[in-house]
């Protein structure tokens, strides 16, 4: 199975498939040819018609593929957008940190994030998603969830520190 969401990402060159079929008794064989076209989606159907199984006194019947999606170590499409997950440690969370992540297609990015991370917190980068289908040239976004983790211990000094450092804040 090809990874198919790094495939609907770029799109894939072509698929090609060989088809078995009897005819008088004889064998004979036929390559069919998909072209993944970039940012399909899981449930688009490729329909070659009169492909299909063929039975004596029957008409062929029609061959459907579907696009199915392999899950992604690191991405998760959600429609034409990419979700990562991101953990921070809370001084990253509070104090800043720059998140680096490898696109599909390989690319490296490096993207700051000054503001406070909280609870819930995305980070949405601007067509660096899935190519939209219908829409040539057109992307999703790329959505970065974060996850703070959080000390398991801290020493006294450590609290002081804290509780002086955030009197105030709000």
């Amino acid at each position: 199975m090809h990874d198919l969401l790094l495939q609907s990402y770029a799109g894939l060159p072509r698929m090609e498939l060989m088809k078995f079929f009897i005819k008088r008794q004889v064998q004979e064989s036929e390559i069919l040819t998909i072209d993944v076209k970039p940012g399909w989606k899981k449930g688009t159907k490729i329909t070659f018609p009169d492909k299909g199984n063929e039975q004596p006194n029957q008409l062929p019947a029609d061959l459907v593929f579907v696009i199915d999606e392999k899950p992604h170590d690191l991405y998760k499409r959600d429609g034409n957008d990419l979700v990562v997950n991101q953990r921070v440690l809370l001084a990253e969370a509070l104090g800043g940190t720059t998140v680096n992540l490898v696109t599909l297609d390989g690319r490296n990015l490096s993207l700051p994030v000054t503001d406070i991370i909280g609870p819930g917190y995305e980070l949405v980068i601007a067509r660096e998603g899935m190519p939209i289908a219908k829409e040539t040239g057109n992307r999703g976004d790329l959505r970065i969830k974060f996850e703070v983790k959080f000390p398991t211990k801290l020493t006294p000094e450590q609290r002081e520190g804290l509780k002086r450092a955030l009197v105030g804040v709000k």
